[in-house]
């Protein structure tokens, strides 16, 4: 009862925020300078008689649902959003839901692999540089880790194209699949993680560098504990109270830190997305706020807000999933 009660509120919560951040961002992009049906039209003014193109300007203005009070337009705006009417693409001359397809996929996917990679990688080296806590190794890997942590993706991005793209050409630099490429399915998988390599090595650095010092530092205080010693003295293995007894109870902090970077994860995905040229949410992003795409532009940000509003809740779960204790509705 009480979940259910706790996942109510959440929901509640959820529709909420939801609704006051979807009336902020359509009014911020409805005051920004710029005209989405001029830029649509493009050169037609100068092909056209004067009055024909006014004709072909209210009417596309009408058809875009331009017409009207700015709180009609968000009513109507919001109301087909929920209904999975996500507007017409000024700039891809097409409805919304069948362009954003292919760039979510991408996205989703470069993600999922760059999360994959780095929980692989983070998680066992903080147990064992927690382990091994102030010898050669831990000092060695807490020297990498602020290193990759403190530099900035898109320095590491231009560091990684100059050496494994331009000084060692292993690596592609931009795109999804090699140009003209035709293969079954495991070649084609096969290639598009060639290309995808870059990207996930630098997106994965920084947060190797910060999960893995999370880890740690969790690791640390949770192996100071009472019954960690007690653990030891009952004679049990070590791995078993490792990876058995300090890790579960580590896992409480490393949570929250480890839920907000996966969802930051998906916002700095658009700058790396743009330096290798990736056909994503990023570059879908910036390319509509360069022609003044807001349909576009809109529907990118609610799904930003969704994911972090979700990953709030997931984290929550997650609690109760390493810790029994933890009780949500408290």
């Amino acid at each position: 009862m009480g979940k259910g009660r706790y996942l109510l509120k959440r929901f509640i919560y959820i529709v909420f925020v939801f609704f006051i951040i979807s009336i902020l961002m359509f009014f911020i992009y409805k005051i920004m300078p710029g005209d989405p049906v001029t830029m649509m039209l493009g050169d037609a003014k100068a092909n056209m008689k004067p009055d024909a193109y006014q004709r072909l300007y209210d009417q596309t203005r009408e058809n875009l649902g331009l017409n009207g009070p700015l709180i009609v337009q968000y009513i109507r705006w919001i109301g087909n959003m929920l209904t999975g009417n996500f507007g017409y693409s000024t700039q891809y001359k097409k409805d919304v839901i069948d362009m954003i397809g292919t760039p979510m996929l991408n996205t989703v996917m470069l993600n999922l692999v760059s999360m994959l990679v780095t929980f692989l990688i983070a998680v066992p080296l903080g147990i064992a540089t927690a382990v091994r806590k102030n010898g050669v190794f831990d000092k060695t890997i807490q020297v990498v880790t602020i290193i990759g942590y403190s530099l900035p993706s898109f320095i590491i991005a231009l560091l990684a194209i100059f050496a494994f793209a331009v000084k060692i050409p292993i690596f592609p630099i931009s795109g999804v699949r090699t140009a003209g490429f035709e293969g079954n399915a495991l070649q084609t998988a096969l290639d598009t993680l060639w290309h995808m390599s870059l990207p996930v090595i630098v997106m994965s650095i920084s947060g190797i560098g910060s999960i893995t010092r999370y880890v740690r530092a969790a690791m640390i205080d949770v192996l100071r504990m009472d019954y960690i010693k007690t653990a030891r003295a009952k004679g049990l293995r070590e791995k078993v109270v490792i990876y058995v007894h300090a890790f579960r109870n580590a896992l409480i902090p490393v949570v929250t830190i480890a839920t907000a970077w996966v969802v930051s994860l998906f916002g700095g995905s658009i700058v790396i997305e743009n330096v290798f040229l990736w056909p994503g949410l990023g570059q879908t992003l910036i390319n509509g706020l360069m022609q003044r795409d807001f349909s576009v532009v809109l529907t990118m940000q609610m799904f930003y807000v969704v994911l972090s509003l979700t990953g709030n809740v997931i984290m929550d779960i997650a609690y109760t999933i390493a810790d029994p204790r933890v009780r949500l509705e408290n």
